[in-house]
């Protein structure tokens, strides 16, 4: 067995997986893993046909979650002396002599770090389904985090036993994969990437306990909660590292060496056209005389692009946009448009003007934002691929 792998414990969560869990420990134990497997409440009797091999079987009483089977897993791997994990999805679509790939990633690092096998998935051989929620996924964590992994739905993993059992992660269920991620990038714990194969059978044999309204939702409240945490300024509890120095921190004594940042920023057409959206939904709001400094402080938190943002922002400015919103608003509330201008409705009426600029905006800026966002993204991407024709000429 090779060294390396003395102090990692494959974990195997399993719900439901009969079918195909003996070929995927079979394969674990092939490749010189030592092998745990998690049973989360099965009801197929499945984990019955690995008790004649040589791995350890949990069984949990009722069906808890993904989640808390890993932390199971986790858990146990602390106690009988490992410090780390590797987990493998048991519906065969990975394999796990690949996990060895994550352990190389792990051990080239100077200090602990989470690994993430990529799966490497085409749109010949993959479902729709999962080419379209992996980037959605993918989309989400770099604004929550600022990290471009390529892959935050693999279930091919690498943990620091330690630091998995530390992490402040609610979730555990399908969407505990993805704030663990966010989570950890948050403490402070390094996080890379691997490639790593994919199999995916042919429809109708594949076993999936993905359950689409009921899951999704928790995924929608999990990003929620992640980006309401993310847009908050109290600092994270870090585990690993230390906190890279905030372009917010030198802003106010160093503006020169500020601008210099923000301007270095590289980001793809379809991150500046969410810049520019954001830009414009922010702009559109009531903020009088912060925009900016609004603008500048929620991009941050959310890893935008600054200048994007600011620059789209300015097409907000007064008369026009702030007069759509209130005439919007003015709608919203009377069913008809203001048409009267005077001291009145101006001054006296201010109060009223305001409110109705915060309803109006709340319509106009999303589709401003919209507008905008497709324009840059379009924009960019042309320019930027016409640039790469010139040079190839």
């Amino acid at each position: 067995m090779n060294p390396r792998l003395l102090h990692t414990l494959l974990v195997i969560p399993i719900y439901n997986h009969g079918p195909t869990l003996r070929s995927v420990v079979e394969r674990a134990l092939n490749a010189g893993w030592p092998v745990l497997v998690v049973d989360d409440g099965s009801t197929d009797k499945g984990p019955d046909r690995i008790t004649d091999l040589p791995c350890r079987l949990h069984r949990l009483p009722h069906n808890q979650g993904k989640g808390s089977a890993i932390l199971t897993g986790a858990g146990l791997a602390a106690q009988w002396g490992y410090d780390t994990i590797v987990t493998v999805d048991a519906d065969g679509q990975l394999d796990p002599e690949d996990a060895a790939r994550l352990v190389e990633a792990a051990t080239a690092q100077d200090r602990p770090a989470i690994v993430v096998g990529t799966r490497l998935m085409t749109r010949d051989t993959a479902p729709r389904a999962s080419l379209f929620g992996r980037a959605f996924s993918n989309f989400w964590v770099r604004l929550e985090c600022g990290l471009d992994l390529p892959d935050t739905q693999s279930g091919l993993r690498l943990y620091p036993v330690n630091f998995l059992l530390h992490l402040p992660v609610r979730a555990r269920r399908y969407d505990f994969e993805v704030e663990v991620l966010v989570r950890a990038a948050w403490a402070g714990i390094p996080i890379f990437s691997t490639p790593v194969r994919v199999h995916y059978p042919r429809e109708g044999k594949r076993i999936s306990h993905f359950h689409q309204w009921k899951d999704n939702l928790r995924l929608t409240a999990l990003h929620t909660r992640l980006i309401l945490r993310a847009l908050n300024p109290w600092p994270h509890r870090r585990l690993a590292g230390r906190a890279t120095q905030s372009v917010m921190d030198m802003s106010l004594f160093h503006p020169i060496r500020l601008f210099k940042q923000l301007c270095q920023e590289h980001s793809t057409p379809a991150q500046l056209g969410i810049a520019a959206w954001m830009g414009l939904f922010l702009g559109a709001l009531p903020l009088i005389a912060c925009h900016t400094i609004v603008i500048v402080y929620v991009t941050h938190r959310l890893h935008l692009n600054k200048p994007a943002a600011v620059a789209a922002s300015q097409l907000c400015c007064p008369p026009v946009v702030p007069v759509i919103c209130i005439e919007t608003g003015y709608f919203m509330r009377n069913g008809h448009f203001l048409l009267e201008l005077s001291l009145d409705t101006t001054v006296y009426q201010l109060h009223q003007r305001l409110l109705e600029w915060l309803l109006g905006s709340l319509v106009v800026g999303p589709l401003l934002g919209l507008a905008g966002g497709l324009a840059t993204y379009f924009v960019v991407r042309w320019l930027r691929t016409r640039g790469a024709g010139e040079c190839d000429t």
